[in-house]
């Protein structure tokens, strides 16, 4: 087995290692993060050829089908890894957590993930703890805080905790969620517009008012 691995490793090309030095959007501190140019994640059987690169699976191809096998709005998956991780597969905070959607090791090991750098793992997790979150606080607010800060702390406070880096997180994940759903839906048409639009496709019907003139005669006209 160990010599399998060995032939496997040699086999594989070398792959650019980049160090990147920058401020973590929730906490302000400078955080390093390796970035590893990633194989490809297409699952496949064990010894056979990479697939060339137009057949390897997109990143939000990854996101979509997660998001939907879990029931979760694929705007607000990619909100979230906005705000986590900028998309980088190989990000780790200053806290330990990993991946495109930070997930905490232990949180990863209870969701079955054995790499949290391999994308495809990695999301699918994020999205099912997500979920989870949704399920039990009824609340995408509370569901963001917890995804955060922990179930624990939620449940302490019953309403998103007055931590700043949670508050300003959900307010972030918050704010990209609306603007791509702006983005994604057409603008809803105010009452006043419908009304117009339906007065003129539709005939005017006007009240008929009947009367009988000196003579007797009956006569018809509208108001």
């Amino acid at each position: 087995m160990a010599a399998a691995i060995a032939a496997g490793a040699a086999a594989e090309p070398p792959r650019r290692v980049t160090s990147v030095v920058r401020a973590d959007a929730r906490s302000g501190r400078l955080v390093r993060s390796v970035t590893v140019a990633p194989r490809d994640v297409t699952p496949r059987a064990p010894g056979a050829a990479a697939l060339p690169a137009a057949e390897r699976i997109p990143l939000g191809e990854m996101i979509d089908k997660a998001a939907r096998e879990y029931g979760v709005d694929p705007l607000l998956v990619h909100a979230v890894i906005q705000v986590e991780s900028g998309y980088n597969p190989f990000a780790v905070s200053p806290k330990g957590a990993q991946g495109l959607m930070q997930l905490i090791p232990s949180t990863a090991s209870r969701l079955g993930v054995k790499n949290t750098f391999d994308a495809e793992q990695n999301i699918r997790a994020g999205v099912r703890h997500l979920r989870q979150l949704q399920e039990i606080y009824k609340d995408t607010r509370l569901a963001l805080a917890a995804y955060n800060a922990g179930e624990a702390a939620v449940s302490r406070y019953g309403r998103v905790p007055p931590y700043a880096e949670t508050e300003n997180y959900v307010i972030q994940v918050g704010q990209r969620w609306g603007n791509a759903r702006r983005v994604a839906q057409p603008a809803a048409k105010r009452p006043n517009e419908e009304a117009s639009e339906q007065a003129s496709r539709e005939p005017e019907h006007r009240p008929v008012e009947y009367f009988v003139d000196s003579e007797g005669r009956l006569h018809m006209r509208t108001r």
